[in-house]
């Protein structure tokens, strides 16, 4: 892989990062309405999967989505300005942080019903594979949408149909309160695939080139038209299920063990080690990207909300 690519994956990941801490200032001090769920310590996996696949490939999110939305483009003003309410936001202010979209880059959007996205993303896989074009489909899911019923029917369903989607779980070891250990007998999600014929893949989630390599291997596999992929990426969520959640079900050593992966200076140390960039490069890039956060904040501070008139319109259900 060349440098450019390389870096741009360090991008993104501090780009979400440091998008994600910012919003969890901004909803602290309340400037930000609603729930808010955040990505932080989950990168890799977002990175990973959405630098495998192309522009025109299609994604579909979860309720603690803003990671999967930088990654595959989404632009950090927009997006803060829907978290702000305001009309230059991605949905017009309107679906604010568990609903953001955008159709032209292939985000099909993000919603807080658990596993939803697993059936929603088929209809996109069976629409590419019916319109004869190789477009694949990523949907991410977390560790507590694999016990649904949405996750078993809808993977044998893309199984049987052999539709092009990555089912990427995002198993980040907890269901909201819940340790996986306890709603699971299996080691390893993954093991899950085997009952539907189809590849079941564990990796390190917090290992962005790890991620990158499985991820790039089950898009091949979809774009030969072979059927989709099951991709386990075992990852840590730094906060809570959402901001106000104080965590007290999480172990402190757990915390700290996984603190040591984190996947933004674990991947810092190898582009360094490997001579594909300086420590001053990659400072630069997080001043930079510090500076792009600042700018989206006062785009959103500045932006002017939905007129009241507009109430009832966008408004599907």
């Amino acid at each position: 892989m060349d440098k450019t690519k390389l870096m741009s994956m360090y991008e993104l990941m501090v780009r979400i990062r440091t998008f994600e801490e910012r919003v969890r200032k901004e909803f602290a001090a309340g400037n930000i309405g609603g729930f808010i769920h955040l990505y932080s310590g989950e990168e890799a996996t977002a990175v990973g999967v959405c630098s495998a696949i192309r522009k025109d490939d299609y994604i579909i999110s979860t309720h603690r989505g803003h990671g999967h939305v930088i990654a595959k483009g989404g632009k950090t003003d927009r997006m803060m300005a829907e978290l702000y309410g305001k009309i230059t936001g991605y949905n017009k202010g309107k679906g604010g942080s568990m609903h953001i979209a955008d159709v032209e880059l292939g985000i099909l959007g993000a919603n807080g019903i658990v596993g939803a996205g697993i059936t929603i993303i088929n209809g996109a896989a069976l629409s590419a594979q019916m319109r004869g074009t190789d477009q694949v489909c990523a949907c991410f899911f977390s560790d507590g949408a694999s016990n649904t019923t949405r996750f078993h029917e809808g993977i044998n369903l893309a199984s049987i149909w052999k539709l092009p989607v990555v089912f990427v779980i995002e198993n980040n070891g907890y269901a909201e309160s819940t340790p996986v250990t306890y709603s699971t007998n299996i080691k390893n999600l993954a093991e899950r695939a085997c009952a539907y014929g189809i590849p079941g893949v564990t990796v390190d989630g917090n290992d962005v080139m790890a991620v990158y390599e499985a991820a790039k291997e089950a898009v091949e596999r979809a774009r030969r038209k072979e059927g989709p992929t099951l991709l386990e990426c075992k990852t840590y969520r730094y906060h809570g299920h959402f901001e106000g959640d104080m965590q007290e079900y999480k172990p402190k050593e757990e915390v700290e063990e996984w603190l040591k992966k984190d996947p933004i200076p674990r991947f810092a140390s190898k582009l360094i080690n490997d001579k594909v960039a300086t420590e001053s490069e990659l400072k630069e890039i997080d001043k930079r990207l510090e500076q792009e956060i600042e700018d989206a904040v006062k785009f959103a501070v500045e932006s002017p909300y939905p007129d009241v008139s507009e109430t009832f319109e966008d408004v599907w259900a």
